[in-house]
């Protein structure tokens, strides 16, 4: 009996002493979570009810050069109610009130929101949705309703607000505008001017603290944000409204003419490099246009006949030849290395001076020109081509500029037929930006701008960044050349490819390009041609220059070449601006005095102020003077003829009788 009480004696030991351990572990543990814990307890607690939420600044406006609104944000905004937050007789007095007003600004049937808010009320809803995707006028109107008025604790009103971006405008220019957006993981991105500019556009988001009311429910705690939002500063472009229009749709008439791929068109305000308009059209699969690549800036392409404008400055600052230099055109073809170039014209031009052979586009003048001065120092060539810029982005302040690509004669692709492949616009890469970059620095005397779609940050009417005229190149050939190489792309319409566009009452000049494209590509299967012309309008004075690049246009009618696709749309853009545009013209000098006028008014008045008895003669005064002397002494005046009175059917100083009728006979 003693061995079994001695026995329970210890397992009463043991068990007390496991008891007193877990008495000992439970406050170590308590004391730890509450002293040492208990800070990352409540913070969690606290984040999972109450949270910091991010109010987005409103975005930025961007506008157009003549104060066009683009693009702009627009809140929307959502009102929920809280059903439990107002006392029972607050809720009772109003709700009333509020479900007549709602029903008025909502256009929903009166009845509708009382017996709404009343079920909310008795199942507790603590989110019950009022309405959303309302204006800020409407919110406003919302806000300052019975019960609503009274904030988010006494009356329940809860707002959520978004910001949706808008473009008043439609498509124009949609693709130079662009976008700013988010990628399915997350990342930001975007394109054009709403990307590039986005620090300015953005703004600064604000803060508001909100507390957890159910699952995946939040309120505000207070009516004032934690942090207000600052909203995003205006960017206005270059962009012209009443030109682009005309650009974009002279372009989609051809695209669809034609049945093209894709086009673009660029119009450039030649002295400060701004661009005016620019449209990027690309097909659907229905037929349709509309802006797709900004084909204008990214895509690089070997350009054809165009190119040909960089030989004929490179020769002439060379002063290898003058544009009166003859050349045999070989029946139209060539052969560099066993390669044919050939005229688009069947049987050449014969023998054609070297001005004559750029106005016709002549592919055999212009690569004998390029490769017989050039053959044994190629890099003389290309050396100009480098210094011009053509080798390398215009550094856009949009991202996506296509890479140009110049061979070079230290390259291990250069052959010998790089040279004169280059000399009628293959083998080398440019975008179409960068060639209106280089014709329109012709235009403009030889300084080369930079190209410009932004001219300043706005703040309200505040200006915070201005934009100035950013200078290439202040000269990229002489004055003598610049001189040749405008009469020469004058003459190419007077008298050359571009023939089909010449207008007396509008001048013009460029230059016509029609390039094979993917000829290399499945042994030619995939060919297609891209169309184009560049060029600046008026040629004596320019103000703008323009390109039209169009790829892939229908060869069914043997019409595909560069003046019958793009030349047109080039046309149609000088022709619309400069006859279509108000006139603002200034009348100089208008307050000036003219002798003869003085002195015949002065001669009227001493009549005029004459108290008259009989019929005053009024010979030699000119007829309107006349008719109104005599109407103001109450006679009656027929006219015959226009000028000055001849004769007087009553003779002057017969009595005057008033209503008497007088014949003038004037000439």
């Amino acid at each position: 009996m003693a061995v079994e009480d001695k026995n329970i004696s210890y397992r009463i030991y043991l068990v007390a002493f496991v008891v007193f351990l877990m008495a000992i572990a439970i406050t170590v543990k308590l004391t730890n979570i509450q002293w040492i814990e208990g800070n990352y307890y409540r913070k969690l607690a606290k984040e999972r009810t109450v949270r910091n939420f991010v109010i987005p600044a409103n975005k930025g406006n961007v506008y157009s050069a003549d104060g066009s609104l683009l693009a702009t944000s627009i809140p929307n905004y959502e009102i929920r109610f809280d059903a439990a937050a107002p006392k029972s007789e607050v809720f009772e007095k109003n709700v009333k009130s509020l479900s007549d007003s709602l029903s008025i600004l909502l256009e929903k049937p009166n009845g509708f929101f009382l017996n709404e808010f009343r079920k909310a009320r008795a199942n507790k809803n603590r989110y019950f949705l009022v309405a959303r995707g309302l204006s800020y006028t409407e919110y406003v109107k919302i806000k300052d309703f019975p019960l609503f008025n009274l904030g988010a604790y006494k009356g329940g009103i809860i707002v959520q607000q978004e910001t949706v971006r808008k473009y008043p405008m439609g498509e124009i220019a949609g693709r130079t505008i662009g976008y700013e957006r988010k990628n399915p993981d997350g990342t930001p991105d975007g394109k054009g001017i709403e990307w590039a500019y986005r620090k300015y556009l953005n703004g600064k988001d604000g803060k508001i603290l909100k507390q957890k009311i159910a699952k995946g429910q939040w309120k505000p705690i207070r009516d004032v944000n934690e942090v207000d939002p600052q909203d995003g500063y205006d960017v206005v472009s270059t962009i012209d409204v009443f030109i682009q229009d005309i650009a974009h749709h002279a372009l989609l008439k051809q695209l669809e003419d034609y049945k093209a791929d894709h086009g673009c068109v660029v119009v450039m305000e030649t002295k400060t490099g701004q661009i005016k308009a620019i449209s990027n059209l690309g097909k659907a699969v229905d037929g349709s246009y509309y802006e797709t690549i900004n084909y204008a800036i990214a895509e690089s392409h070997e350009p054809g006949s165009t190119y040909k404008l960089v030989d004929l400055m490179t020769l002439l600052e060379d002063k290898k030849i003058d544009t009166s230099a003859v050349f045999d055109t070989h029946g139209g073809r060539i052969t560099y290395s066993g390669k044919p170039v050939i005229d688009s014209h069947k049987g050449g031009f014969g023998k054609i001076s070297l001005a004559r052979g750029f106005e016709l586009s002549s592919n055999t003048v212009m690569v004998q020109a390029v490769y017989n001065n050039y053959k044994n120092n190629p890099s003389a060539f290309v050396n100009h081509i480098n210094k011009y810029g053509l080798n390398k982005p215009l550094g856009l302040s949009i991202q996506g500029e296509g890479i140009p690509k110049v061979p070079q004669p230290t390259d291990k692709t250069w052959s010998n037929l790089s040279l004169p492949w280059m000399a009628f616009g293959y083998g080398v890469l440019i975008t179409p930006l960068q060639t209106l970059t280089f014709y329109n620095a012709v235009a403009n005397n030889g300084e080369m701008v930079k190209p410009q779609f932004v001219s300043e940050i706005k703040e309200w009417n505040k200006t915070i960044k201005k934009y100035d005229t950013e200078v290439i190149n202040p000269k990229v050939c002489s004055q003598e050349t610049i001189l040749k190489l405008k009469a020469v792309m004058e003459n190419v319409v007077k008298r050359g490819t571009a023939l089909k566009l010449y207008s007396k009452d509008f001048s013009m000049a460029g230059k016509t390009g029609t390039a094979q494209v993917n000829y290399a590509k499945n042994g030619g299967s995939d060919k297609y041609y891209a169309s184009s012309f560049v060029g600046y309008f008026p040629a004596e004075k320019p103000k703008y220059s323009c390109i039209v690049v169009v790829h892939k246009p229908s060869t069914v009618n043997n019409n595909y070449y560069g003046a019958d696709v793009a030349g047109p749309v080039f046309k149609r853009i000088a022709q619309k601006i400069f006859t279509d545009a108000p006139s603002t013209n200034e009348i100089k000098n208008i307050n000036r005095k003219i002798q003869k006028q003085e002195s015949d008014y002065d001669a009227y008045f001493v009549k005029s102020q004459k108290q008259q008895s009989s019929i005053p003669n009024v010979k030699g005064m000119s007829g309107m003077d006349a008719v109104s002397l005599l109407g103001n002494l109450g006679v009656k005046v027929k006219t015959i003829g226009v000028g000055k009175v001849k004769r007087q059917s009553l003779q002057p100083g017969e009595n005057l009788i008033k209503n008497t009728t007088i014949t003038l006979e004037l000439s």
